[in-house]
């Protein structure tokens, strides 16, 4: 069995019923300048029991596909955000 990813992020929107979407950053070293730059993804997260608030932070764990784009599962609440 594969190593299932698991990511970290925000969530910056509710798409949908049982759905979130999150924001993912990641710091990479630039080739040319050596500098770190952020580079950010979203996510479709599926949140079985809509428990989630916007500004919350989450981490996710892949799992099969549930929808066209939307392959990753709650796995749990990092820090409950703002809103």
């Amino acid at each position: 069995m594969a190593l299932k990813r698991e990511i970290q992020g925000v969530v910056v929107q509710k798409a949908g019923d049982k759905t979130i979407t999150v924001l993912v950053e990641r710091r990479v070293m630039h080739p040319r300048y050596r500098k770190f730059v952020k580079r950010f993804k979203k996510y479709l997260v599926h949140d079985e029991s809509n428990q989630v608030k916007i500004g919350d932070t989450v981490s996710a764990i892949e799992c099969r596909p549930l929808s066209k784009r939307k392959s990753f599962r709650l796995s749990a609440i990092v820090k409950v955000g703002v809103e």
